[in-house]
């Protein structure tokens, strides 16, 4: 891969990253848990898709093990979590929160995907598995704080966005195109489809 390429990707995999511990670190201020209460929220909320992932596929050592820095990073966040919340809103508007998190949403769904691909799992399976861990997070999230998950309630389309991507994502590797072009693609159409579905206020048939 270039290099310039794996430099961007890691970027915008930190910011996914941190977006999503931002998520965990706002629900965990509301239900007013302390510090350690913090942490495994923000935790799970930015690892617990991949872990799932990782633990339905056999493969280890998890995303989380690998990549020791993202959890020292989040731990150390934790212990002064309103601090954090009032930098990250200062240094990052509501819409920037939100661009990040499409981001994520749409790396780690195809990410996921192509790791199922690679161990063997058939083409529905695998996208299964990539909105799996683009969305789980937020559901374990929720659930840590005894709350319905949001995308179960919520009629804005997030994992049909992250389904629909990582079907495009079959597509590409079906018609055997670069798997640079066929990542970025796919990445980006979830990322166009949540924000533009958002800012248009699609909601889903209940």
């Amino acid at each position: 891969m270039h290099p310039r390429l794996t430099f961007a990707l890691a970027v915008i995999e930190a910011l996914a990253i941190f977006a999503y511990a931002v998520s965990g670190f706002i629900e965990a201020r509301k239900r007013r848990l302390d510090a350690v209460g913090t942490f495994m929220v923000a935790l799970v909320t930015a690892f617990g898709g991949g872990t799932v992932r990782d633990v339905l596929l056999g493969r280890r050592p998890f995303y989380w093990v690998e990549h020791e820095s993202y959890v020292i990073a989040i731990f150390a966040l934790s212990l002064f979590a309103p601090f954090t919340l009032r930098m990250a809103s200062r240094v990052f508007s509501e819409r920037a929160l939100l661009v990040a998190d499409a981001i994520g949403l749409g790396l780690f769904s195809i990410s996921g995907t192509s790791i199922a691909l690679e161990a063997g799992m058939p083409g529905f399976i695998a996208a299964l598995m990539g909105v799996m861990t683009g969305v789980f997070g937020g559901i374990l999230r929720d659930v840590l704080c005894n709350e319905v998950p949001l995308v179960l309630r919520d009629s804005h389309p997030y994992a049909t966005c992250a389904f629909a991507g990582c079907g495009l994502y079959l597509l590409l590797v079906r018609l055997d195109v670069d798997s640079v072009y066929s990542v970025s693609i796919a990445t980006a159409f979830i990322l166009v489809a949540r924000l533009v579905t958002f800012k248009l206020d699609v909601r889903l048939p209940h």
